[in-house]
């Protein structure tokens, strides 16, 4: 589904419609538009982008794929931006991401994205109620769409922030492979987040250091910002995943101290009765002739031998602090 807005400087006015509104844009040499892709860049669509806006086939091919790694490309006329956002029904780590393509010009601002995205409807959404204004230029257009998708990241590490602490209070008491699988699909998620991020990071520390058509000197700070926001969501990202991996190794620490706690009772007890096992067996013999076989007192001597030594045994083991 494509969707246009026109601003036009004379009025202050914004109209919103379909590809009509190109020949509007192009006939008003001050007018600024924002044309909206939600769904598939057909190769029509492709050629009209081309011949009007004068994109480049190669970053239309990118900009057409499903998925495509975070990038930063400049041109003579215009920036194209490539950002993985999540989609509107992601509220976890977990969530689906779609890639969300911006090509930004000094008239006009060209996005698309495979599904629907919150951050697009949200500046949509802003545009209408008059608390933004394509006024304010594209590239401060395609910087708000880009800080939105950041921060729809940061509500999710944050959210997995308090779900870490409360997985490493409970796997100190009560660890077990729910919990365990829980903290291995955390870390496999952040992997593909870190990825995401440092994608990310490299993009806009570029567009920080390099700026291209048509962002300035006047929007340094808004850059400086997006830089900022971007640092610290891959940070998070590192940081959370490094703790997830060492969730898992404390767990697999505290079940192989579990099990040396309990092979500990079993070598204990198996060293207790190796020596009564012992005497049973010898006195346990079908042999007519053993000394003890015919003493008065000898079946109690054997159970007094017997209980000597386990006390004796425990004994040790407690003095070496084994019990």
């Amino acid at each position: 589904m494509l969707t246009t807005l026109l601003y036009s400087p004379k009025d202050g006015s914004h109209a919103t419609g379909n590809e009509s509104l190109i020949s509007t844009w192009q006939q008003q040499q001050d007018a600024i538009l924002w044309l909206n892709i939600d769904g598939e860049l057909t190769p029509e669509l492709q050629a009209m982008l081309e011949s009007k806006f004068g994109l480049h086939p190669l970053a239309l091919q990118d900009a057409s794929r499903e998925r495509h790694q975070p990038k930063i490309e400049p041109f003579d006329s215009h920036t194209f931006i490539i950002l993985r956002g999540l989609s509107a029904d992601s509220d976890s780590i977990d969530g689906e991401n779609i890639l969300l393509a911006m090509f930004i010009g000094q008239r006009f601002i060209i996005t698309r994205h495979n599904k629907r995205s919150v951050s697009i409807e949200n500046t949509q959404a802003a545009i209408a109620s008059g608390e933004f204004s394509l006024a304010q230029g594209t590239a401060q257009l395609s910087l708000r769409i880009s800080r939105m998708v950041v921060k729809r990241y940061h509500k999710i590490l944050y959210d997995l922030e308090t779900r870490l602490e409360e997985l490493e209070s409970t796997m100190l008491t009560t660890a077990n492979d729910e919990i365990l699988a829980e903290v291995v699909q955390y870390k496999t998620h952040l992997t593909r987040l870190r990825r995401n991020f440092h994608y990310h990071v490299a993009l806009f520390d570029t567009l920080q250091s390099t700026p291209s058509l048509p962002f300035d000197d006047s929007l340094t700070h808004e850059i400086n910002d997006i830089c900022e926001q971007q640092h610290r969501a891959a940070s998070l990202a590192d940081l959370f995943y490094n703790v997830a991996g060492d969730l898992i190794d404390g767990y697999i620490s505290v079940s192989a101290h579990r099990l040396n706690n309990i092979m500990k009772v079993l070598t204990i007890i198996t060293a207790i009765f190796v020596p009564l096992t012992f005497i049973a067996g010898i006195y346990g013999m079908n042999f007519e002739y053993i000394p003890e076989l015919k003493h008065r007192f000898g079946y109690f001597i054997v159970w007094g031998v017997m209980l000597f030594l386990t006390t004796v045994l425990i004994g040790v083991f407690r003095k070496k602090k084994w019990l």
